[in-house]
């Protein structure tokens, strides 16, 4: 950030792929619980790369059309374990937002339309996931699609 540094946002973001994934929620809802899953799920192979921007507060900026996330300089490479403390992990100074999830989410549907949220100017695909839901399985769903190119179906 520049000298006008944003504000910080009580969210955590996690870069899988080529883009992060910001996770917002009251506290409690499982926030630093899923960014570990995800990290994890790059771990085991199910996603391709996952590595933590920042956890419990992050900064946003909108720059060139798209959203970027950066940890707090306070808490950079740090994440909160429920029960266990603070711990340290490698962590993406700098990432491009391309899914935000709203944890224990008031409007969450079984089956939802495709929504956005609006943040710093830009819509960002959104996923809003009902208070305890697991949003790993929709969450990796999105990422895996949205890395798969479309092919075309054979035949006419």
């Amino acid at each position: 950030m520049t000298a006008g540094h944003s504000p910080t946002v009580h969210a955590s973001a996690v870069l899988a792929g080529n883009r992060a994934v910001l996770i917002r929620g009251p506290a409690g809802s499982g926030k630093s619980r899923l960014a570990l899953a995800l990290i994890s799920a790059a771990q085991t192979g199910l996603i391709r790369f996952a590595r933590l921007v920042g956890d419990d507060r992050v900064e946003l900026e909108a720059c060139h059309g798209s959203l970027l996330v950066r940890p707090a300089a306070a808490l950079a490479g740090r994440i909160e374990l429920r029960g266990l403390g603070i711990r340290r992990l490698a962590y993406e100074p700098v990432a491009v937002v391309g899914l935000v999830v709203d944890l224990a989410a008031a409007d969450a549907e079984r089956l939802p339309e495709p929504s956005a949220a609006m943040i710093e100017g830009l819509r960002i695909p959104r996923l809003a996931v009902k208070s305890g839901d697991d949003p790993l399985p929709a969450i990796l769903a999105m990422l895996t699609a949205s890395a798969t190119p479309a092919t075309p179906e054979a035949g006419g």
